[in-house]
């Protein structure tokens, strides 16, 4: 993904989450709600907002990527 100059709000990444959300494995949006409830950093909620931005027009193989993204920032 392209780096984006524009920081995201905490709120906008919860309403990107909600919006997208019927879209995801179900496991995927409830450990991105339970990492959000931690501190975290503008880097790393600008880096969420743009995995779940357009998620459901994404590609099944696009997804993929996007679900081990996020895996791998939540699990982290």
């Amino acid at each position: 993904m392209g780096k984006c100059t524009i920081d995201h709000s905490y709120g906008d990444v919860v309403t990107k989450l909600e919006n997208q959300s019927s879209y995801m494995p179900e496991n995927v949006v409830q450990e991105t709600y339970r990492f959000l409830q931690q501190t975290v950093s503008q880097e790393t909620l600008n880096e969420l907002f743009h995995l779940l931005k357009k998620y459901d027009l994404a590609s099944e193989e696009e997804r993929e990527k996007r679900n081990n993204e996020l895996q791998k920032i939540v699990f982290s």
